[in-house]
């Protein structure tokens, strides 16, 4: 197992931490180490891409149909030389 020491808590958070800990009949050390498994075991939420952020905020105002122009022949490349 690893060590972590963390520094400059304030004295109120320390406290709550002493008296949760205290209620759950444990060290505040495993108090501490309990609420990092516990925060840390959840999937972080995904913000929605690009993509999806656009089409939630216009598909209230519903589907749009559109021709497109038929297609054309390709053309003929022009020649570069005499």
């Amino acid at each position: 197992m690893t060590t972590m020491t963390i520094r400059n808590i304030d004295e109120q958070l320390k406290g709550r931490l002493r008296v949760q800990a205290a209620i759950h009949g444990r060290s505040m050390e495993e108090e501490a180490r309990d609420i990092l498994r516990a925060a840390l075991s959840k999937e972080p939420e995904r913000a929605p891409s690009l993509v999806q952020a656009i089409r939630a905020r216009v598909e209230c105002f519903g589907g749009v149909d559109i021709e497109l122009p038929a297609r054309e022949a390709i053309r003929v490349p022009p020649e570069f030389g005499a």
